[in-house]
């Protein structure tokens, strides 16, 4: 899997986008951070609609991030 890059970040809210593209760019964004959480903020059960919040701190010490 690729590492997320800080670059990346607006990669992540660009829609829409299809589910396959976004599994992989959170995936790498993920994998790529020290730590991160997940909240689910609403789901409704009549649409299927669901809202997560995800919230971490991406690794800053690998040298691939640097932005040169």
């Amino acid at each position: 899997m690729a590492r997320f890059r800080i670059q990346d970040i607006r990669t992540v809210e660009h829609s829409p986008t299809s589910p396959g593209t976004l599994k992989n760019k959170l995936g790498e964004m993920l994998v790529s951070s020290i730590n991160a959480t997940a909240r689910l903020e609403g789901f409704n059960v009549d649409t299927g609609e669901y809202r997560i919040v995800l919230q971490g701190t991406l690794d800053k010490e690998d040298s691939k991030f640097d932005e040169a």
